[in-house]
């Protein structure tokens, strides 16, 4: 028999939002057996009756008396899941209609207890337009130099692009981190270096971005906590390129925070950011950034780059 593929969908008040593409685009699956666990964290709109409209004998809709918080309901989804594989998808996010098809027939259809299995991912914005893409690159890559492609940049991790291994992600806890921040990069780095994986190059999967992410709505000395924790994971999993990992400094991990924290509007806040990372994280780079930072280099750097155009001129002539 195929492998059985569990997709799951938390949610939390999208009904009129993305919620219904989400759910079609599991609906929409060319490959037929999976099942589809939608699971609603209290929402106070009408979120039920979006998903009752859904005639699919493979979609179970389970609402929460009260909201556990989105990690709890990310576990919650798991503990439901009967699927072989197990696939969580974000109610913002989507897959392609041949998502699931193609990472089984990568398996030949069938559950060989692979860790995880990754397509490539696009980026779109809140209106499904595409911002980027990016292309799963790394298929001959070790684990190592997946850990330290995802470090630098060269590759992504993201949960609508990425099929676990049901029965090893509840073994290793499932979504797990302190601040529930990079639950799903540290499973992914745990079930890729215990189980290994195996990469699909072309993008069947979009990761929506849109200013009422989580992902900018949480303190930036939190998301420096948990880099620290997600980088510490990953060198214990590979701790023969360990010091090759910490030392990789202009890397996607730090630079993230440093993204976050641009994007505080009040410049006092904004400095402060910087400090906290430099403080948490150790990293030099955010010399130059308190200097960008300052309202001061909109008038220094004029001044600045106008005293080196003129040594540069009298070394000309002397």
């Amino acid at each position: 028999m195929r492998a059985l593929v569990t997709i799951a969908i938390p949610t939390f008040n999208r009904a009129d939002g993305s919620l219904i593409c989400a759910l079609q685009s599991a609906i929409s699956q060319t490959y037929k057996n999976i099942e589809i666990i939608v699971s609603d964290n209290c929402s106070s709109d009408h979120t039920e009756q979006v998903v009752k409209q859904f005639k699919d004998p493979r979609l179970q809709y389970v609402r929460h008396p009260e909201n556990i918080g989105g990690n709890a309901n990310f576990n919650f989804c798991l503990s439901l899941a009967k699927g072989d594989y197990f696939l969580l998808l974000h109610d913002d996010d989507l897959i392609d209609d041949d998502f699931v098809s193609v990472c089984m027939k990568r398996e030949n259809y069938d559950f060989n207890d692979i860790g995880i299995i990754r397509t490539g991912t696009r980026w779109i914005d809140a209106d499904g337009n595409v911002l980027k893409e990016m292309p799963n690159l790394v298929g001959t890559c070790s684990t190592e130099d997946f850990f330290l492609a995802y470090s630098t940049g060269k590759t992504g991790i993201y949960l609508c692009s990425t099929l676990f291994n049901t029965r090893r992600l509840k073994e290793i806890g499932g979504f797990h981190s302190k601040y529930h921040l990079f639950q799903d990069v540290i499973a992914t780095a745990k079930l890729s270096a215990l189980y290994g994986r195996h990469d699909i190059c072309d993008i069947k999967a979009s990761n929506r971005q849109h200013p009422d992410a989580r992902t900018f709505s949480v303190k930036v000395k939190y998301w420096c906590k948990e880099s620290t924790i997600l980088m510490d994971t990953m060198c214990e999993l590979v701790s023969d390129k360990a010091t090759e990992l910490r030392a990789a400094r202009s890397n996607f991990i730090w630079l993230h925070n440093y993204s976050l924290a641009k994007k505080i509007e009040v410049f006092s806040e904004r400095f402060a950011a910087y400090l906290v990372i430099w403080k948490t994280c150790g990293y030099m780079y955010s010399l130059k950034r308190l200097i960008y930072a300052s309202p001061l280099y909109r008038y220094a750097s004029p001044l600045h780059r106008l005293i080196k155009s003129v040594q540069g001129k009298l070394r000309s002539v002397w």
